[in-house]
């Protein structure tokens, strides 16, 4: 007869994204996973297998939670102007919110990190987003919405360069208020049809 689990896994897991998120994956240790989890390391091995294999889950948890409102943005606004900005004033909100970690997940957990599998697999999950952003921009060129020969590879690095920017700042103590002026900023230099 299998043993019971002595925790409830779905909050270990939060415990764990929330540890990663704050301190990135090469600085969280077996010891601080398990003391933030509030489980002993045979438990966490035995439900979440190895250390890297509990990030690749707490990343697709803060996906499909924390980080789900840039899908929502490039899926939801009708044009791609729209859905880039609600997608950087929507990252402004959640950067700097006070009930947990600043800054983005996907963004600064692999700084200085030595493994290559979890630095491609947050460079997978950021280039997606770009890919995203690139889609409706170029959706909007066919549209007639932006002008013919815009650079939409260059336009998405750029916005997905300003996410990345925000993330940071965000991280070092910035307030939602100079987030959203840095995302004002990052629109005003939004490419505009000019009459012919």
């Amino acid at each position: 007869m299998a043993r019971r689990r002595g925790f409830d896994r779905d909050e270990a897991l939060e415990s764990a994204l929330r540890t990663f998120w704050q301190h990135g994956y090469e600085a969280t240790s077996v010891a601080t996973l398990t003391t933030a989890m509030g489980i002993n390391p045979p438990s966490l091995y035995a439900a979440f297998g190895d250390k890297r294999r509990l990030f690749e889950e707490s990343v697709q948890r803060y996906q499909e939670t924390y980080g789900a409102f840039a899908a929502r943005a490039l899926t939801d606004e009708p044009t791609a102007r729209e859905a880039v900005e609600r997608v950087l004033r929507d990252a402004a909100h959640e950067y700097s919110r006070a009930d947990h970690p600043h800054g983005c997940m996907i963004i600064s957990a692999a700084v200085n990190c030595e493994s290559a599998e979890v630095v491609e697999l947050l460079r997978g999950f950021r280039e997606a987003t770009k890919a995203a952003i690139r889609q409706r921009i170029d959706d909007d060129v066919s549209a007639g919405r932006l002008p013919p020969g815009t650079d939409t590879d260059g336009l998405a690095t750029f916005y997905a360069a300003i996410i990345q920017g925000m993330s940071t700042q965000a991280r070092d103590g910035a307030s939602l208020r100079e987030l959203l002026a840095v995302a004002d900023r990052a629109m005003a230099a939004w490419p505009v049809v000019t009459a012919t």
